[in-house]
């Protein structure tokens, strides 16, 4: 009888050699001008797929926390990575990732999606069957990777002479502000690279606390039915650190689809007094200081889904500024995030009107190197946080699991301290043996966290026990199981 090691090399084998006969893929050329990455090359179904590069977070610790709090020299303190983009037509294809040395090892992330590479000199082979967002780890580097975009056909692509369509082709484009109203679609073609910059022309504030120049958003999708779609990259590393906003949002039922946002200057899709939002399949890559990703603020109805996230600054939030409108009804669901310094899944800090509804739901956090915390409450202002639920979640790494907290902090504005009940940690899988840390801690009396339960977590595949949990006692009825 054949062993199962001999099994598995040959599916292996056999997927390498016919797998690309099963599908097809759609591979854009890179713009004339892009200077393209040296840590790898990559073919998929035989054929060549420009790789990009990407600045990322540094690989040192105390650099990488500087990042962040250095405001000023932000953009100093960088390491490169690499991705790459194609769109998965039909079928399963095989995807042939080479390095400039011996390959000896290789990791596909996240975990949950289950590849096996096969591995021959400087080359890594596997078979990808779905869409989705892969990291390609070769010889145990992290930091140094490789960023997959698997991304479905393109449907309903819009006609560049449409008066409605705001149409960036194949090429390299400059813009400054551009302002998106009603019913309006911008397209960034695959192959496209849309440049944020800023223009001589364009007024600014300079912040008093770092001393830089704010501009208006590089896009700003403000009104209703309004769309930004495509497989190109919008690129931001021409503006300075805290310069704007890549895609600002504000507005009624906007759509947001397939698009790589590469180095935002600041937070790269604050979404700002919103209803009916949808963001599907974007893929963020940022380093800078305050490069969130995603934030939510006093926005209903948001839809985020089959993201990809890496940024130095939180991942996705949600915030509520005084008196412009709560939070509710917030998806999000089927990311893969790596977290670099700050947050993954988080709701605050800046909560000073009520957040209720928010459900983070099957993702995969594959890194999480920061001095924060995987998933996270952090509730410093006076609002009511209800109904938060982490469910159906994978962690291949974390230093910092969980915290729900209440308190006083540099982000408090309000007098008041606020309240926090009813959040759920569901089916939560860390993979691994690594450090586990659960904090729940209330403010007093009156502004405790209440119902909090604990169904299905684990680590490395063993429950965890209510021991591990450390509350204060403005923590009230606590539920773990099994």
């Amino acid at each position: 009888m054949l062993k199962a090691s001999s099994i598995l090399s040959f599916l292996i084998l056999f997927n390498v050699m016919f797998g690309e006969a099963a599908g097809k893929v759609k591979i854009y050329p890179a713009p004339k001008g892009e200077v393209l990455s040296e840590l790898f090359t990559v073919a998929v179904a035989g054929k060549k797929v420009p790789v990009y590069i990407t600045k990322v977070a540094s690989a040192d610790e105390k650099s990488r926390f500087k990042g962040m709090d250095d405001k000023q020299r932000s953009a100093d303190f960088f390491d490169l990575a690499a991705f790459a983009s194609f769109e998965l037509l039909s079928g399963s294809v095989v995807v042939t990732v080479s390095a400039p040395t011996h390959v000896t090892s290789a990791k596909i992330l996240p975990a949950s999606a289950n590849i096996i590479p096969s591995i021959k000199n400087k080359s890594v082979s596997f078979t990808v069957t779905r869409t989705g967002s892969f990291t390609v780890e070769v010889n145990g580097e992290i930091i140094k990777s490789l960023h997959l975009f698997v991304n479905p056909p393109e449907k309903g692509i819009p006609a560049k002479n449409d008066p409605n369509v705001i149409y960036f082709g194949p090429g390299i484009h400059d813009i400054g502000e551009l302002a998106v109203g009603d019913n309006k679609t911008v397209y960034i073609a695959g192959g496209a690279i849309v440049r944020a910059i800023i223009k001589p022309e364009e007024k600014f504030t300079t912040n008093k606390e770092t001393g830089l120049r704010n501009y208006a958003p590089s896009i700003r999708l403000a009104g209703k039915n309004i769309t930004i779609r495509g497989r190109g990259i919008i690129d931001g590393s021409a503006c300075p650190t805290h310069a704007r906003n890549m895609i600002m949002v504000t507005g009624l039922n906007i759509k947001m689809e397939g698009i790589i946002l590469r180095d935002p200057p600041l937070w790269t899709v604050p979404v700002r007094r919103s209803d009916n939002v949808s963001i599907e399949n974007i893929k963020i890559l940022g380093y800078r200081a305050n490069s969130d990703g995603i934030d939510i603020c006093n926005s209903r109805n948001v839809t985020v889904s089959n993201c990809f996230i890496r940024t130095l600054d939180d991942l996705v939030v949600i915030k509520s500024d005084k008196g412009q409108g709560v939070v509710k009804g917030v998806l999000v669901k089927n990311c893969v995030l790596w977290n670099q310094v700050a947050h993954a899944l988080s709701v605050g800090a800046e909560i000073r009107e009520d957040v209720d509804d928010v459900l983070f739901t099957d993702n995969d956090i594959i890194h999480d190197i920061g001095r924060e915390w995987s998933m996270r409450i952090y509730h410093c202002d006076a609002a009511k946080i209800s109904n938060i639920r982490f469910e159906n979640i994978r962690v291949d790494e974390t230093k910092k699991f969980i915290s729900v907290w209440i308190g006083k902090a540099v982000w408090s504005r309000d007098a008041e301290r606020g309240n926090i009940n009813g959040v759920t940690f569901k089916n939560i899988k860390v993979n691994g043996k690594m450090p586990m840390s659960i904090a729940l801690v209330g403010y007093d009396d009156a502004h405790s966290i209440e119902d909090v339960k604990f169904e299905g977590i684990t680590l490395d595949g063993k429950p965890i026990s209510q021991n591990i949990i450390q509350s204060n006692a403005f923590v009230k009825r606590v539920v773990v199981s099994p």
